[in-house]
């Protein structure tokens, strides 16, 4: 049902708030510095690399043609690569690895804060949906950090592949059936888990995305000007065409940067999952900035309806990740297929064990019990911490994705990673902030503002 009394529609201009500027500023400074401090305090060698030459260092592919002992049955059976119990993925990685890992893991988490960012911006537009119109601009704002994110996620890739990714090594070596340290596996996924189509992946992919993000933020500066139903009706068909490319290639781009790390590995719901922590950090990031720019003034069309509704999205797709989580989990542990199990053998073991945990708790059960009555969804502050708590859990989802697979024990929680996560969060924040600035905060031609204005979820 919509209100019954007249909303004046006038435009807000956000010039920047000097605290959030020295508070995104301190964050950077401080990353920076324990970045710094970490690099130099961490380890530079592995207790299991002491004495062993840098061709023993590198050299992590077993021979195939060796029986293993699978235990996971009743019975002792052959079985060959990989090892029911994986190698240390760090055991033959130089210490850099742990450098070039932390900046995987966070370029790669704020790239689907951003991308799923844009997919929620198109969804409004090919579903006709016209409530987050009065706050489209924040989601304007956190699409904008994309280009720097993919920048810095080409970057160590291309950098740091070979020291992160085992298949990539493997490449180089180029056995043959029946040499020692040929990888039957390995060789059966060359098709595509080869370094030509690992480099235009990550490059083309992103790319689409950040030119169709600019179209759309074109067309959204034509309607400023020029008002018409012209360029919503072409953001509907760029819409219409970003989702159809983004479905596969963030399944494309979820397979070639993180289930490769752990290359004799796949599960069918992979990206899936991805989407699934993506888009609740999207949606968390969103949440955080509308509330912000409430509290200070700005915003003002935007209700408790509207944050209801974000609180909602919230909680269902929190659910949704939890379904997804359970149900790659339950599959893999029911099917007991060697290179499956694995993932989550080594994931219940030693230094992971406590991060596996607490990401179900952070992910699913709090906002499942907090989020789950009607007043939590529709109180500011509440909603902001579980905001704040599930984008720092949708990291350690992405954190869990990656280290045990590329460096395994060589990973630490110290300075190290706590830095840089301080350093990706404030850029991020400043250059939110910044993007904010340079457009008035209401898209004041936008043919469902009104709508958006009068929201009312009808409970």
């Amino acid at each position: 049902m919509a209100h019954g009394h007249k909303i004046e529609l006038k435009q807000e201009f956000f010039s920047g708030n000097k605290k959030a500027t020295k508070f995104s500023l301190i964050l950077i400074v401080l990353g920076l510095l324990l970045t710094i401090i970490g690099i130099a305090t961490a380890p530079k060698t592995h207790p299991s690399n002491e004495g062993a030459s840098s061709e023993e260092h590198h050299h992590v592919a077993a021979d195939n043609n060796t029986p293993r002992l699978n235990y996971y049955g009743d019975h002792q059976v052959n079985h060959p690569l990989p090892p029911p119990i994986p190698e240390d993925a760090g055991a033959h990685k130089p210490w850099y690895s742990r450098v070039y890992a932390n900046i995987l893991t966070n370029s790669y988490f704020f790239v689907l804060v951003s991308c799923l960012a844009l997919f929620f911006w198109a969804l409004q537009y090919i579903a006709n949906a016209g409530w987050t119109t009065v706050f489209k601009r924040v989601i304007e704002s956190v699409v904008a950090f994309l280009p720097i994110a993919s920048i810095i996620l080409i970057l160590i890739l291309i950098i740091g592949k070979s020291d992160l990714y085992h298949w990539a090594h493997y490449e180089h070596e180029a056995l043959k059936p029946g040499e020692p340290g040929y990888d039957k596996i390995l060789s059966g996924k060359s098709w595509f888990l080869n370094s030509s189509f690992f480099i235009g992946g990550i490059i083309i992919i992103p790319l689409v995305w950040f030119l169709i993000g600019k179209k759309l933020s074109s067309l959204s500066v034509r309607e400023d000007a020029e008002g018409g139903l012209t360029p919503f009706k072409k953001s509907i068909r760029w819409s219409a065409a970003f989702t159809v490319f983004f479905i596969f290639s963030i399944s494309v781009l979820s397979w070639l940067v993180i289930m490769s790390v752990d290359a004799h590995w796949y599960s069918t719901i992979f990206s899936v999952y991805n989407f699934a922590t993506g888009f609740v950090a999207a949606l968390c990031a969103i949440t955080l900035i509308v509330l912000y720019l409430k509290s200070i003034g700005h915003l003002n069309l935007v209700t408790d309806e509207h944050i209801h509704d974000l609180g909602k999205f919230i909680f269902a797709f929190s659910i949704f990740w939890g379904y997804i989580w359970i149900s790659q989990f339950l599959l893999i542990w029911y099917a007991h297929i060697p290179e499956e199990v694995y993932y989550y053998q080594v994931r219940l073991m030693d230094q992971w064990k406590p991060y596996f945990y607490i990401n179900i708790v952070i992910n699913f059960v709090i906002p499942f019990f907090v989020l789950m009555t009607r007043d939590a969804k529709r109180n500011p502050k509440l909603l902001g911490w579980i905001a704040v708590i599930l984008l720092f859990g949708h990291w350690i989802d992405v954190y869990l994705m990656v280290m045990p697979g590329t460096i395994g024990s060589l990973a630490q929680f110290g300075m190290l990673e706590i830095g840089m996560l301080l350093l990706f969060t404030g850029t991020f924040i400043y250059l939110t902030l910044l993007s904010l600035t340079k457009r008035a905060l209401v898209p004041i031609n936008h043919p469902y503002l009104e709508e958006s204005a009068h929201h009312d979820v009808g409970v």
